[in-house]
């Protein structure tokens, strides 16, 4: 096979969350431990950091290895979902995996992964913890896909867990409130293995000190730290880059604070992030972001306050499987708003998008494609105004 027949082996092949939502996703990580005994466990074979968390997890999980780098570590870094090439989600000091390695690893396994009948997320867990053995990296930074105690990363030891932040998401598979979500996060905690909280949350603390007591894992809260960044920088990442710093403590690495400011500030540079209010263009300013949950949109409006415009003008799109009326109740309610459809199977209709937010105050047309959306906006726009585009990671996927 090629490279594109082995990219469509693994999408037709075998299920993949992102896109086909509950059906893909395994209440157990049996799979995983037995892809890795035939793998010879390479996920033994290397360093590792653990991050789980409802939001931030992927821009932590960026910005630590873009420090690491800077430090002058070998640093896999393992991320998902991808936004443009799955190569996105496997990097060696932000190099994506090459495409003659994913061609080599599926041919090479694909018999006897068929037998396990492994999962889209699976398959790629295992590319990575290979690819990470076979280039003998320093540390690898392991984000969690989806939950934590299930997920098919939590086959690691590493030498610290992150859990970021604890928010709705994901309700009809990790729990309706946030002390079960808390639980499923919480079991990325190991045994005598330092924990670092992202974000100290009083209702669910408890979750947390119940599990590092069990395990015997010494618990600490990130710290807030003055951080003085370019505009660059969202505001929202602030909490991300105190529990960055606030990780290089409890690690006690040899690590400059040249070395850690140099990492946040080159984190696009050194790994590839994207998504994360990334400016596409000015006059009219176009952003788009990720943020697809309460928190996450949260997130975004706070830095909406800090910056001017005229007008918004909202891309917006979102998934069917989304219990959305919480997420609505918060949108800015002056935007003038151009809801979407992306190409996938869980994307919500964007008539039907528009009737709901119409019943919350939320006004806009609907539109064929998130292009034809985008075309409508830019249309409308004048050159002080800003268009945002996000509401979730495949709107933003296609526009990049």
């Amino acid at each position: 096979m090629n490279y594109k027949d082995t990219l469509n082996y693994l999408f037709s092949q075998l299920p993949m969350y992102q896109r086909t939502g509950v059906a893909a996703y395994k209440k157990d990580i049996g799979n995983i431990i037995k892809a890795c005994d035939f793998l010879n466990n390479p996920q033994e074979k290397f360093k590792s950091i653990h991050i789980a968390g409802t939001n931030g997890k992927g821009s932590t999980a960026h910005l630590l290895s873009s420090v690491l780098q800077e430090a002058g570590y070998k640093t896999g870094l393992y991320t998902s979902p991808h936004l443009l090439d799955f190569r996105e989600r496997i990097k060696i000091n932000g190099k994506k995996i090459s495409e003659e390695n994913v061609i080599d690893f599926v041919n090479s396994n694909k018999e006897n992964f068929e037998k396990i009948k492994m999962s889209f997320f699976e398959y790629t867990v295992a590319m990575a913890f290979y690819e990470f053995k076979k280039e003998k990296v320093d540390i690898a930074i392991i984000e969690t896909g989806l939950g934590g105690r299930l997920d098919s990363t939590n086959i690691v030891n590493p030498l610290l867990s992150i859990i970021t932040n604890i928010g709705y998401d994901h309700m009809n598979l990790l729990g309706n409130s946030l002390e079960e979500i808390a639980f499923e996060k919480a079991g990325i905690i190991k045994e005598n293995t330092p924990v670092l909280i992202g974000k100290k949350q009083q209702e669910i603390d408890h979750v947390f000190k119940k599990q590092a007591k069990k395990k015997n894992a010494s618990l600490t809260y990130a710290k807030k730290f003055d951080n003085q960044f370019s505009e660059e920088i969202p505001v929202y990442q602030n909490e991300n880059i105190n529990t960055v710093i606030s990780a290089i403590d409890v690690l006690n690495w040899n690590i400059s604070n040249e070395e850690i400011n140099s990492g946040i500030k080159n984190v696009k540079i050194n790994t590839g992030l994207r998504g994360r209010w990334e400016v596409l263009s000015t006059k009219p300013k176009i952003v788009c972001d990720t943020g697809h949950n309460i928190d996450g949109i949260n997130q975004v409006k706070k830095h909406l306050e800090k910056i001017k415009y005229d007008k918004l003008h909202f891309v917006f799109g979102t998934v069917n499987d989304k219990k959305l009326d919480n997420i609505l109740n918060i949108l800015p309610k002056d935007g003038i708003y151009y809801f979407c459809k992306a190409k996938i199977d869980r994307a919500l209709d964007a008539n039907k998008l528009k009737s709901l937010c119409k019943a919350k105050n939320i006004f806009g047309e609907s539109y064929s494609s998130v292009t034809s959306a985008l075309i409508a906006a830019k249309k409308n726009s004048e050159n002080e105004d800003l268009i945002l585009i996000g509401g979730s990671t495949f709107v933003v996927a296609e526009v990049l």
